[in-house]
């Protein structure tokens, strides 16, 4: 398994560079072919622009690092492949969804995506949209992947001031607490409302956690480990 730490954060300096990334160059075949068969599995995938990061640092409460543009294809392959280039890291938001009473709602990922069955909360590798001059801009990515996936603006909910980033390594997960004041039940319903009217929702589903036993194998470790810094006793 790999280490893990939780950081609190208050500022996130992430900065965006023009630079090539040579894993991959070096293996442009290879990933293509991958993509093509990954692609005809599951059609719905598409080889966007994302952005990725590299040289984090954590001081005085910050998160600095780079981002820099590679393709999705790209991205894909070397999570897939096990992260082979050490260097560079899944740099992203997460909206962590806390009811009034005390639970949190997760999505659970819908079948044709390239997570189909994990269960985590709404987030997304930052992409083009998210560059705001030269830096990329996480807490918008977090309001844009609310609406996107759950339906939730932000005259719903009430955001933490702080982050919670949770470093594994190859993946770094910017957290900010998402307060919405609706006891879980309700918000389930709320969430599953809004899935229902969307045309290709992204989630298949909303998972309530009030409690360990909430959590299943198919929730990422990262994800438990941060729950369970927020869970009495």
């Amino acid at each position: 398994m790999q280490s893990l730490v939780i950081h609190r954060v208050t500022a996130l300096d992430l900065t965006v560079q023009r630079r090539p990334w040579p894993f991959a160059e070096a293996k442009r075949a290879e990933i293509d072919a991958y993509f093509a068969e990954e692609q005809r599995k599951k059609p719905e995938i598409w080889n966007g622009q994302v952005l990725i990061g590299r040289d984090a640092h954590f001081s005085g409460g910050r998160l600095t690092a780079n981002y820099f543009e590679t393709d999705f294809a790209s991205f894909l392959a070397w999570r897939d492949w096990g992260f082979p280039d050490k260097d560079v890291f899944n740099g992203f938001g997460m909206g962590a969804l806390l009811s009034s009473d005390g639970a949190f709602a997760l999505g659970v990922m819908g079948g044709h995506t390239v997570n189909a069955g994990r269960i985590y909360f709404p987030s997304g590798t930052p992409d083009l949209s998210d560059i705001r001059g030269d830096t990329v801009d996480i807490p918008g990515s977090v309001v844009r992947e609310l609406e996107e996936e759950t339906g939730l603006i932000p005259g719903d909910y009430q955001l933490d001031a702080d982050w919670h980033v949770v470093a594994t390594g190859p993946a770094i997960a910017m957290m900010k607490i998402v307060r919405v004041d609706l006891p879980g039940s309700t918000l389930r319903a709320k969430l599953e409302a809004n899935l229902a009217a969307q045309s290709e929702p992204e989630l298949a589903g909303i998972h309530l956690v009030r409690t360990r036993d909430d959590f299943t194998a198919t929730m990422p470790h990262f994800v438990t480990a941060f729950i369970e810094t927020q869970l009495p006793g």
